[in-house]
């Protein structure tokens, strides 16, 4: 997966905007104001890339257990997100489906007011 492909893929979702809301390298995409995955743009032209992603804490660990390429989040809550290597021992069928969760998850917990809105969009 390339940037421009997760950039894209991200921006494909129902409400989804992006946002650089700590410093200009760090790539935040939100629904309902609400985080689901960021991206450093430097460590992706490093060739070092990774995304953090929200995920439920069971499959977190679950998937942490199965795929060295994730772990943690970092400098995230450990045990609501997971740092996730692009082209590691993840694959991108795998990756998109992550992508899909955290935004599921971050949306569901929206009000329905805000789910609201962003179906009718």
């Amino acid at each position: 997966m390339t940037i421009q492909d997760f950039y894209d893929y991200c921006l494909s979702k129902k409400g989804v905007t992006e946002h650089f809301p700590f410093d200009e390298d760090t790539l935040v995409f939100k629904v309902g104001g609400k985080m689901f995955a960021l991206a450093s743009l430097s460590q992706w032209e490093k060739g070092e890339a990774s995304v953090n992603l929200k995920c439920e804490p069971d499959r977190a660990l679950e998937l942490r257990a199965q795929y060295e390429g994730v772990q943690p989040g970092y400098h995230m809550s450990k045990v609501h997100w997971n740092t996730v290597t692009v082209d590691s021992d993840v694959p991108g069928r795998l990756l998109r489906e992550l992508i899909d969760h955290s935004y599921e998850l971050v949306y569901s917990s929206l009000t329905k007011k805000i789910q609201a809105e962003i179906a009718s969009q």
